[in-house]
């Protein structure tokens, strides 16, 4: 988008003409004329009317360089409050069980947390998002950022057996919160997801629960699997459970701890359900501010004018 600052600066364009036509008459000197050829009075009053062409020019673009004219780039939104959210992702090797239902038919629970934090992630516009990941022990994956297009690369290039088999919860609590030390965000949101007890690392989960609280900081815990399961075997079809291994009571006390909540994701549709619940507790700040990149322009004419205003007066030098 193009305009003018201070458009009202054109109102001085007929300036000149107002002097000419409304100031006093300037008195030639007297002339001494020579004999000349026919032709030079003709070129003199074409080189007179260049010159007065030109002298125009040159004011026109001296008034449009007081106009200030600027080019403005395309908005740019930014929220000057924003939420912090570390999304911590168990990678132990039973997050491969196939007992997660979707449209598709059973999924592996890794592969139905992805798709279902794909869609989270694209809603979290004006958070800093982080992930860290554990299984034999968690490390920080991607720190906070606000570009979710990482996260997301990241989150997707995540597999199994990548850092083991079992299920640090502990440690992945820790390195979640370490995040938010220096953090000045006002709201700090961790959201667990595991499908099994602690059984690695070097810290309790609920000694990392405290240090969470310590620091400000809520949680959300999400235990994933989809218990009594209906098995068709040789024998016939028989009851497993395949969330044997999930500790609810801990990651329950987790979320208490910190006044947040815990939920049970049985099936792909009940962990979307989860996440727009955890959207609705912590939702997106609508405190927006915008601003357009602008660029002067005013530079321009202003020195094609300082340009042409030499060349006038080496013309109406010569000509004399």
């Amino acid at each position: 988008m193009f305009e003018f600052h201070w458009v009202w600066v054109f109102l001085a364009l007929p300036l000149p003409l107002i002097v000419y036509f409304f100031a006093p008459a300037h008195q030639p000197r007297a002339a001494i004329v020579l004999p000349t050829l026919p032709t030079e009075g003709i070129v003199q009053q074409k080189q007179h009317i260049a010159l007065k062409a030109l002298a125009i020019i040159i004011w026109l673009l001296l008034v449009t360089a007081a106009a200030r004219p600027v080019w403005y780039g395309k908005p740019v939104e930014f929220q000057p409050k924003h939420r912090d959210m570390m999304l911590v992702v168990d990678l132990s090797g039973s997050m491969a069980q196939e007992d997660m239902n979707s449209p598709s038919g059973y999924i592996d629970r890794l592969t139905a947390v992805k798709q279902v934090l794909t869609d989270f992630i694209t809603k979290r516009k004006g958070d800093r998002l982080g992930l860290v990941l554990f299984a034999d022990h968690a490390y920080l994956q991607t720190p906070l950022t606000l570009d979710r297009t990482t996260v997301l690369q990241q989150l997707n290039r995540a597999q199994l057996n990548m850092i083991g088999t079992q299920t640090a919860i502990g440690e992945g609590l820790g390195i979640a919160t370490k995040t938010f030390i220096k953090s000045e965000a006002e709201q700090r949101v961790i959201v667990l997801l595991s499908d099994g007890s602690n059984t690695a690392g070097v810290i309790d989960p609920i000694e990392a629960a405290n240090i969470a609280k310590e620091n400000h900081a809520i949680i959300y815990t999400v235990g994933v699997g989809a218990g009594e399961l209906q098995v068709d075997s040789f024998f016939g079809s028989r009851t497993v459970n395949t969330a044997q291994d999930l500790d609810e009571k801990t990651l329950t006390q987790i979320a208490q701890m910190t006044g947040g909540q815990y939920f049970r994701a049985r099936d792909q549709k009940e962990l979307n359900e989860i996440y727009n619940t955890i959207n609705q507790l912590q939702p997106v700040s609508n405190a927006t501010q915008s601003w357009r990149p602008q660029t002067e322009w005013f530079t321009y004419p202003l020195a094609l004018a300082l340009i042409l205003s030499f060349i006038l007066a080496v013309l109406r030098r010569r000509h004399v």
